[in-house]
């Protein structure tokens, strides 16, 4: 199916490694023009490298904290400057979770949580807006958690940030309609740096790799028995920020294996 990305522009935040790099690299081989930010200069030239290696005239990279509205605007300036004033999709994604429960979460634990959720979302989408406004079919695409929806006790603080993100995007899809659609996608575990991390921290370090992923899949009711990959969900926000996806905005689609108990 052509999703008629080829020669649209993308922004895609936090694009220098897991599911920003992967969505990256699927926007490029789908014919768009890709520009990604990270804050780790090293993590970003390697990035640049790996998807400058398909087309490096199509990709732009800039490190960019998304918490600094300065810099969010300078990176904004840039990419208006290299793709003539037109972004067509913006894909934010940026933020970890954080473990803690309620009594073991600071006042300034809360509010570093809150604003990482909320102003990585509202500083780019402030800064890009002009020039999502430019194009004929332009799209914002947040990538959130389950936790949203699904709260979990030890991540007491990410979940209520998480749900008002959510809250958030639901109510600039109403209000940017009909011209720019927002969506976004819930994830599960996927596997990604920080559960690698996770994994090098292990008690028992004779457990393999295979081994404590699997019995973590177990341990957290996953029926497909794994944890996502990176292109699992960067494929899903490939579809919701192309033109294909077109009568879809407001919608959130879940990438967890089935893990969700909700209906």
């Amino acid at each position: 199916m052509d999703l008629g990305l080829k020669d649209r522009v993308a922004v895609v935040t936090g694009g220098s490694s897991g599911i920003g790099l992967a969505t990256a690299r699927l926007l490029l081989a789908d014919g768009a023009r890709v520009a990604i930010c990270g804050r780790d200069p090293e993590r970003l030239a390697a990035a640049q490298s790996v998807l400058a290696a398909a087309n490096a005239a199509n990709v732009l990279a800039e490190r960019c904290d998304v918490l600094d509205a300065d810099a969010v605007n300078r990176f904004a300036s840039k990419v208006g400057a290299w793709s003539n004033g037109r972004v067509d999709l913006l894909v934010n994604n940026a933020g970890q979770g954080r473990v803690s429960t309620f009594s073991h979460t600071s006042d300034r634990e809360w509010r570093e949580e809150l604003d990482l959720k909320f102003f990585s979302q509202i500083l780019p989408i402030r800064a890009f807006l002009p020039l999502l406004k430019n194009s004929d079919a332009p799209a914002i695409v947040a990538v959130n958690s389950l936790l949203s929806l699904q709260p979990e006790p030890h991540m007491v603080c990410t979940s209520a940030a998480r749900a008002g993100v959510q809250n958030l995007l639901k109510s600039l899809a109403a209000e940017f309609a009909p011209q720019i659609r927002v969506n976004s996608v819930l994830l599960g575990l996927v596997d990604s740096g920080q559960w690698q991390r996770r994994f090098e921290a292990r008690k028992d370090k004779a457990e393999t790799r295979e081994q404590w992923f699997g019995a973590l899949a177990r341990e957290k009711g996953i029926p497909l028995g794994r944890l996502g990959e990176a292109e699992e969900p960067a494929r899903a926000i490939v579809f919701l920020g192309s033109p294909a996806a077109s009568y879809i905005t407001g919608a959130s689609l879940e990438i967890s294996g089935g893990v969700s108990r909700h209906i």
